[in-house]
């Protein structure tokens, strides 16, 4: 009978989180920056129907980088979750933290007993309405190994994202508004790319704490090329 193959459980666990952070660096980056009324995500991607940001519910956004098949699968995934709470309950008891909790739980499980892990990380935001005291932000990291973090100000997933956090550290202040925001973002992601970045081959798109029930909106490419020119 032949000896099964024996690998240490320290070394399977790093060898999955090398092919899973290998996997994620080969994409673009993506930034998420607080401002004043909520939160944007932007990122490089040329394609206009192949999304790596989204709504999940009226006040939750999510926004991810890796292979897109398997976070598009993640995606459907929150918004039926999401879905389905609001049905049992109300629309006002889906919130991002179950959500993040839940992508975290499902991560970690496949890191650990699939054949391979997941070539993704994750970001869910949710905002809540403008009382005075700015947006409520929530923003919650999750890693390929279901690792999660509450996250701050501004995060950069994907990619080399210790440039775009210094960038954005020299850059960022309370109370920026979304314009503001936005070009921050942009020019935090040509700066690291060393190029200049149009309209046309970005994604941005976020949550507005002002907006009336849905809070996520997108900026097509006219809006964009105005707020990058002002």
């Amino acid at each position: 009978m032949a000896t099964p193959f024996y690998v240490a459980p320290e070394q399977l666990m790093k060898d999955r989180a090398e092919y899973a952070r290998k996997g994620i660096a080969r994409g673009r980056a993506l930034v998420a920056v607080e401002y004043g009324d909520g939160v944007i995500f932007a990122g490089e991607n040329p394609s206009r129907s192949l999304h790596k940001t989204s709504e999940i519910y009226d006040r939750i956004g999510f926004a991810a980088v890796g292979r897109y098949n398997e976070f598009e699968s993640l995606r459907v995934a929150g918004i039926r979750l999401a879905d389905v709470k609001g049905y049992q309950y109300a629309r006002e008891d889906v919130s991002a933290k179950p959500l993040a909790n839940a992508y975290s739980q499902a991560l970690g499980t496949i890191f650990m007993g699939e054949s391979k892990p997941y070539e993704v990380e994750l970001l869910i935001a949710q905002v809540d309405g403008t009382d005075g005291s700015g947006p409520g932000l929530e923003l919650y990291h999750i890693l390929y190994d279901g690792s999660i973090v509450d996250e701050h100000r501004f995060v950069a997933i994907g990619g080399e994202t210790e440039p775009l956090i210094e960038a954005l550290e020299s850059v960022w202040e309370p109370g920026l508004t979304r314009d503001a925001a936005v070009r921050a973002a942009v020019g935090t992601l040509a700066q690291a790319a060393g190029r200049d970045l149009t309209a046309d081959g970005l994604e941005v798109s976020g949550l507005h704490a002002g907006r009336t029930r849905r809070r996520f909106f997108r900026l097509d490419d006219d809006a964009l090329g105005e707020v990058l020119a002002g």
